[in-house]
């Protein structure tokens, strides 16, 4: 017989575990299932808008004791050399996915989150239930499940997922270095097929973590060719990385990194994070989506359950409500990457940019929220 709870999240990433603290915190029961052990990094740019911290105040989510670094300018520079500095709107912090994640993943443990390592092979929807299926044999049944696996994943080719058919020409790579740095700044760098951001986590670590296009990738022999042929053509890339120290025995990698739309709700699975839709790394705000993605499919799962409302008419209010916060900050992301990924339009628009730099503040404005409210 399958094992029963209330909720299921798949996947115990920063959106599932931000869930599952709102859910426990409304007194549901709920599982979540993550494949890995923590603590574990992960491949991300680490930098946090300051958007989420009214939430994470109500979770009681406190990440002082980590000093993260208090991130409130960003500078941006271009293959040509040109850079541009300014203030960002909100600001915001870093904190690594290490720390964070395993901070996360704590605190649901101590507060009766039902937390298991294990892998998900399949989700079926039957008679208005769910069977989750996992590769150890272990069944569950849940009233809802939540999608917050990542990126990609085997479970949306069960889905049949549309983007999941479509071969993408990305790959990412990470690591953490000791370089000289400054505290308060996000660099986001521009360079041929791709870009790349730097940015302070805790202890003093510097994040590196840049997207590329795989065909200008597999042109080299290796991730240090690469860096040096490829990231090293953007003189500011150069200066930072050629002194630094590489903490990590080896970069993280992930490849078919896929920007193409997907669907929020797919057979009754809602679908938060990464899961939902991923916005282009450039705009800096991946992290702070995938947090209030979670809010929203939280909110709307405990309002219809209050309601005895059907459930097409939660998927209804998530789809709805998910498309009017970041269908247009995704679409944004993709249109910038592909202006700063041409040379010409890049230039254009680096000329455009120092002769009129208030328009970055908007571009900035197009893929940051404002801060998160609470519906109490």
């Amino acid at each position: 017989m399958p094992l029963k709870t209330e909720i299921l999240i798949i996947g115990g990433g920063l959106a599932g575990l931000t869930a599952s603290l709102h859910l426990n915190k409304l007194g549901f029961d709920v599982t979540l299932i993550e494949k890995s052990a923590y603590p574990h990094h992960k491949v991300c740019g680490e930098y946090i808008s300051n958007e989420v911290l009214p939430y994470f105040n109500w979770l009681g989510i406190d990440i002082e004791n980590f000093f993260p670094p208090q991130i409130t300018q960003l500078q941006f520079t271009s293959i040509s050399g040109k850079e541009i500095n300014t203030a960002l709107p909100l600001g915001g912090f870093g904190l690594s996915r290490y720390t964070l994640d395993y901070h996360l993943y704590k605190l649901a443990i101590n507060r009766g989150v039902n937390i298991i390592e294990n892998t998900v092979s399949n989700v079926l929807y039957l008679n208005d239930e769910f069977l989750v299926e996992t590769t150890s044999g272990e069944n569950y049944s849940a009233a809802y499940v939540i999608g917050a696996y990542g990126k990609r994943s085997s479970i949306d080719v069960k889905l049949n997922r549309n983007f999941i058919n479509k071969k993408s020409p990305y790959l990412a790579v990470k690591a953490h270095y000791k370089c000289d740095f400054p505290n308060d700044t996000v660099s986001l760098n521009n360079f041929d097929g791709g870009y790349c951001g730097i940015s302070k986590v805790e202890n003093d670590d510097v994040n590196v973590c840049y997207l590329a296009n795989y065909e200008s990738f597999k042109r080299q022999k290796n991730i240090l060719a690469f860096q040096e042929n490829v990231l090293y053509k953007n003189s500011n890339l150069k200066r930072i990385l050629q002194s630094a120290e590489m903490l990590f025995d080896a970069p993280l990698t992930i490849s078919q990194i896929s920007f193409a739309a997907k669907e929020p709700i797919l057979n009754h699975v809602l679908m938060i994070g990464d899961t939902a839709g991923l916005i282009h790394p450039l705009c800096g705000n991946g992290m702070a989506m995938a947090i209030h993605s979670a809010k929203i499919a939280s909110e709307l799962i405990a309002k219809q359950i209050a309601n005895h409302s059907p459930r097409a008419v939660l998927e209804k209010e998530y789809t709805a409500a998910w498309q009017k916060l970041f269908k247009n900050r995704l679409k944004f992301g993709r249109i910038l990457s592909h202006i700063l990924n041409t040379n010409s339009y890049e230039h254009i628009a680096m000329i455009s940019l120092n002769a009129m730099p208030f328009i970055l503040n908007k571009i900035i404005k197009h893929t940051h929220g404002q801060p998160i409210t609470i519906n109490n």
